[in-house]
């Protein structure tokens, strides 16, 4: 009896001596996460594909061409909201109101896009200065306004960008509003702006 307990501990010794001498994971180093990603030589013509393919278009303009190529776009459109400061079609100031449903009447918002990302057409919305977040959901058609190179490659250049340092909202948008939940049958404007523009100026 003696014997056969003493043929059991060993290879279990054996098995924990093993695994304390190979066990190498402490020593192993965290992978790098630089350069992760997919990156795209033309981040513009990208982000204008991925957008169309979810219902919205890019455009690429010069900056004192703003207002005519919203009116081009919008010609019939009566009541403008917008944020941008070098946009002078705007006829409607949304922060004037303190009830959101005040907005409900809004034809279009034209408003300020902080960079955009080419690999899935979204663009990060985070104005402090706009007073109702409904703005960017409530207006019948969308127009979102940014400069040309403020467009990452990816979500994880995205992520760098961010900072939650205040408090606010934000919010990715990607085109105009939009459903694919009957009969995975892709409705444009179910629930928000049944249309959706994203203006870059050029540099």
């Amino acid at each position: 009896e003696h014997n056969n307990k003493k043929v059991f501990r060993h290879p279990k010794e054996k098995i924990l001596k093993n695994i304390k001498e190979n066990n190498l994971v402490k020593d192993a180093k965290l992978p790098s996460y630089e350069n992760f990603g997919v990156k795209f030589e033309d981040k513009f013509e990208t982000f204008s594909k991925m957008i169309e393919s979810v219902g919205g278009k890019a455009l690429l303009i010069s900056k004192e061409d703003l207002d005519k190529t919203i009116k081009n776009l919008y010609p019939d459109e009566k009541q403008i909201a917008s944020d941008v400061d070098f946009c002078s079609v705007g006829n409607f100031d949304a922060n004037d109101f303190d009830d959101a449903h005040d907005l409900k009447n809004i034809d279009l918002a034209v408003v300020k896009g902080n960079f955009a990302v080419a690999e899935n057409g979204a663009i990060w919305m985070k104005n402090e200065n706009n007073r109702h977040r409904a703005l960017y959901f409530i207006a019948q058609n969308i127009v979102i306004v940014i400069n040309e190179d403020e467009i990452v490659n990816n979500m994880h250049e995205a992520y760098e960008k961010l900072s939650f340092e205040k408090a606010g909202f934000g919010v990715f948008i990607s085109g105009p509003s939009k459903t694919a939940d009957i009969e995975q049958s892709l409705v444009i404007g179910a629930h928000g702006p049944k249309s959706g523009y994203v203006i870059f100026i050029k540099s």
